[in-house]
C-alpha cells in the first residue's frame, strides 16, 4: 500500500486536529484537557499518526512534547489543511448567502484609526450580516507570524522591503511619514518651521533600535542634525495621538493615513523633513485560497484607497 493510500484510509481529520492541539499546548495531558478526552485517545492519535507516516512526530522529555522535524512539517501542512477546509465552508456559506460570513485580518495600530475602519463600515452597511476579526501588530509581525501561522487571512500595512517569498503584497497607495501635531497646536499655527526650530521639542517617538526609529534618526541626519531625544518613546499610535492633540508635543506620522482619518486632532506642519516613504498594502499568502469575504474586503480597499488618494480641489 503506497502513502497516498495509506493517507486515504488511516489518516483521519481528528487525529491531525489533536495533533496540533498537542503542538499548540506541549503535552498530551494538556491537550487531552482542551479538547475533553482523555490522554489515552490523543497518546493513540499521535502513535496512530506517527505508524502511518513511519516517522517520529514528537520528542518526550519531563516538560512534556516537542515536535521533530518530522512533526513540524506535519503541523504545518495540517494547519494549511485545516485552513483550506475552512475557507471552502466559508465559500458555500457565502454561495448560499452572499452577506454572511466572517473575516480575521491583521493591520498596524494606525491602520485601525484610518483606512481599515472606512472599509468595515462600507462593507457592513452593504452585508450586515458578515463579522470581522481584527488582530493589530507592527506590519513585521503580521508578515513574519500572524499570516504565516494562518491566525489572519489577509494584513493591511506597510510592506516589508524583506517580504517573504510566500507572501503577496498589493500596493495600495504610498504613504510619506512627516512632522505632525495637535491642531491647536502653536506649530500648527505657524506657516513656515525648519526642522531646527523644532529639534528641541517634547517628541513622541517610537523606541530606540525600532526600526521605524532608525528611519526618523536618519532623516534628521539628512538634515545636518542630531537624532531627536524622545520625551516619550513608545508604539502606541493612540497613546501618540492623545498626547499630540494636547498642542504639546510633536511626532513623526504617515500623512495620507492621517488625512484619511479626517476626524482626528492632528495635522502635519509645513516644515521641510526628508520624509520617509513607506508603500501601504494588502499582504496574503501566495497559495492560500481567498475566501469570497476576503475577496470583498480586498476589492472594497483597492477602491476606498483609490477615491481617497484623489486630489483634493
Amino acid at each position: 500500500m503506497n502513502l497516498t493510500d495509506r493517507i486515504g484510509r488511516r489518516m483521519k481529520l481528528r487525529d491531525l486536529h489533536i495533533l496540533l492541539a498537542v503542538a499548540q499546548v506541549g503535552s498530551m495531558g494538556r491537550a487531552a484537557t482542551a479538547l475533553s478526552v482523555s490522554q489515552p485517545v490523543i497518546s493513540k492519535a499521535i502513535a496512530e499518526l506517527e505508524g502511518t507516516l513511519g516517522a517520529r512526530l514528537f520528542d518526550r522529555t519531563v516538560r512534556g512534547v516537542v515536535p521533530t522535524a518530522y512533526g513540524q512539517a506535519m503541523i504545518h501542512s495540517s494547519r494549511a489543511a485545516f485552513d483550506e477546509l475552512q475557507q471552502g465552508v466559508k465559500a458555500v456559506e457565502f454561495l448560499n448567502d452572499p452577506t454572511v460570513g466572517s473575516l480575521r485580518i491583521g493591520c498596524s495600530e494606525f491602520g485601525t484609526t484610518a483606512l481599515v475602519p472606512l472599509v468595515i463600515d462600507a462593507l457592513l452597511q452593504r452585508h450586515p450580516g458578515l463579522r470581522f476579526h481584527v488582530i493589530t501588530a507592527e506590519s513585521v509581525a503580521l508578515t513574519t507570524e500572524e499570516l504565516p501561522q494562518r491566525r489572519i487571512e489577509l494584513a493591511v500595512g506597510g510592506i516589508p522591503a524583506d517580504l517573504a517569498a510566500d507572501i503577496k503584497g498589493e500596493r495600495l497607495f504610498t504613504d510619506q511619514h512627516v512632522v505632525m501635531a495637535g491642531i491647536h497646536s502653536p506649530w500648527a499655527r505657524r506657516r513656515k518651521l525648519v526642522l531646527a526650530d523644532l529639534h528641541e521639542g517634547p517628541w513622541v517617538l517610537p523606541p530606540p533600535g525600532s526600526l521605524a526609529r532608525g528611519f526618523i534618526d536618519g532623516a534628521f541626519t539628512e538634515h545636518g542634525l542630531a537624532p531627536p531625544v524622545a520625551q516619550v518613546s513608545s508604539f502606541s499610535t493612540l497613546l501618540t495621538i492623545q498626547l499630540l492633540a494636547t498642542g504639546r508635543y510633536l511626532a513623526i506620522l504617515p500623512r495620507e493615513s492621517v488625512r484619511m482619518a479626517k476626524h482626528l486632532p492632528i495635522k502635519p506642519l509645513n516644515v521641510a523633513f526628508a520624509s520617509i516613504e513607506r508603500s501601504i498594502g494588502i499582504m496574503t499568502l501566495k497559495h492560500r485560497t481567498i475566501s469570497p469575504q476576503a475577496r470583498l474586503f480586498i476589492d472594497a480597499m483597492h477602491l476606498m484607497a483609490a477615491t481617497a488618494m484623489k486630489p483634493r480641489r
